[in-house]
């Protein structure tokens, strides 16, 4: 299938590594011309070098926390200056703490509706000039399989999440009639390196090894595995494409069927 990507112009937050280098790299080899978003500056030079060397496309890395106020604006601008305008656009961005409900104060509360909720609306707020420019406006939001079914010891994740969901499907409702089209992402378990990170941690923790954890938390998928990154990305990519033009307000859970629920 053609996903008809070629020469359209793509940003992705949150994509020096993991789930959101995956995307850009499909949306690169696919023909875009992508900007890519971190806040280490030396390892998002590091990872548009390595975008471009395999793909040979037009990479551009744009530093900045999207957890912060001013940031989103400033990347809108850039891009616009960078690609002359804007076609694609993916808002991510990593998670709030693990722990309990008691242990979290206001302030913890407020970090994570910042980074899990106001990232996403800021720079969907900031693109938006560009994307109603754009003949084939796309937005996907990164979200988790967590909004369907909580994860256990996540309760901030699991809160904030749904509420981007909410802010996902409004928007699909309130600018469908402009042409642009908004879905999710609701990933479950994938082997990026925050993950690997986390079994280690449990390993740790656990007196076990870093495989037998890994074993332990695939086990709740119907595909007994954890995803990989393009895995993720594939999805991804095809809801932000012209090839999905008759999609939009979809949560797409990808997850190799963790989630047990039938809607």
């Amino acid at each position: 299938m053609d996903l008809q990507l070629k020469g359209k112009r793509a940003l992705v937050a949150g994509s020096s590594r993991g789930l959101g280098y995956a995307i850009a790299k499909v949306l690169a080899a696919e023909g875009c011309s992508v900007a890519i978003n971190g806040r280490n500056s030396q390892g998002l030079s590091e990872a548009a070098q390595k975008l471009h060397a395999e793909t040979h496309a037009e990479v551009v890395p744009l530093p900045g926390d999207v957890g912060k106020p001013e940031v989103a604006q400033g990347l809108a601008q850039q891009v616009g200056q960078a690609f002359g305008g804007l076609d694609l656009l993916v808002t991510n961005a990593g998670g709030p703490p693990s722990g309990p409900f008691d242990g979290f104060d206001d302030l913890a509360w407020q970090y994570a509706i910042e980074l899990s909720l106001l990232s996403h609306v800021r720079l969907i707020r900031a693109c938006l000039p560009h994307l109603r420019q754009s003949k084939y406006p796309s937005v996907v939001t990164m979200t988790s399989y967590s909004i369907k079914q909580p994860i256990p010891n996540l309760v901030l994740s699991n809160s904030i999440r749904a509420a981007t969901v909410g802010l996902t499907k409004s928007l699909s409702l309130e600018l469908g009639a402009e042409g642009i089209r908004f879905n999710s992402i609701l990933p479950a378990w994938t082997m990026t390196e925050r993950v690997q990170e986390l079994m280690s941690y449990r390993a740790k923790k656990n007196g076990t090894s870093v495989e037998e954890e890994i074993k332990r938390q695939a086990s709740e998928a119907a595909l007994a595995r954890m995803a990989q990154p393009e895995e993720i990305a594939n999805a991804a990519v095809f809801l932000l494409s012209p090839a999905a033009s008759y999609i939009t307000g979809v949560m797409l859970t990808v997850d190799g069927g963790t989630y047990k629920g039938t809607l």
